[in-house]
């Protein structure tokens, strides 16, 4: 039986974290991205550290960020994180940044590929053949 999963993690916000405006300045939010992927990882079972003892790695192919709601030093913040689309090549995690109230703060995805090295070079491979019982998992908990 399928069942949607998403995975929350606080997010620290730091002083350092803002801009001129006293805002939090956008490149961090992929910070948080991180974050949230880590706690859904986590949330399932898996570990990215034991994928790369094993020589595979999972990379960042695209990131897709609409910001609807300034965050300021002082707020409090949440990733939501979960499985968008899996298909054996690549993973797409969807993902909200939301304050305390609850308030959609930015929203969008990041899609990865795994690789691993060969020959000094890092070459795509299937997610699906590589790592069988994680990607079960993410066909268990994925949105649609």
């Amino acid at each position: 039986m399928d069942h949607f999963h998403v995975a929350e993690k606080e997010v620290q916000i730091l002083y350092a974290d803002t801009d001129m405006m006293g805002v939090i300045y956008h490149a961090n939010y992929v910070k948080w991205l991180e974050l949230g992927r880590m706690q859904l990882v986590e949330d399932i079972g898996f570990d990215y550290t034991a994928m790369e003892r094993e020589g595979f790695y999972a990379p960042v192919y695209n990131v897709d960020i609409t910001y609807k709601k300034a965050l300021k030093y002082g707020d409090r913040a949440f990733v939501r994180t979960w499985v968008e689309e899996n298909t054996g090549m690549r993973t797409k995690y969807g993902f909200e940044i939301i304050d305390d109230s609850g308030n959609i703060c930015a929203e969008g995805t990041t899609t990865h590929l795994v690789v691993k090295k060969i020959s000094g070079e890092f070459k795509p491979v299937a997610f699906k053949k590589a790592f069988p019982e994680w990607f079960r998992k993410y066909e268990e908990i994925k949105k649609n």
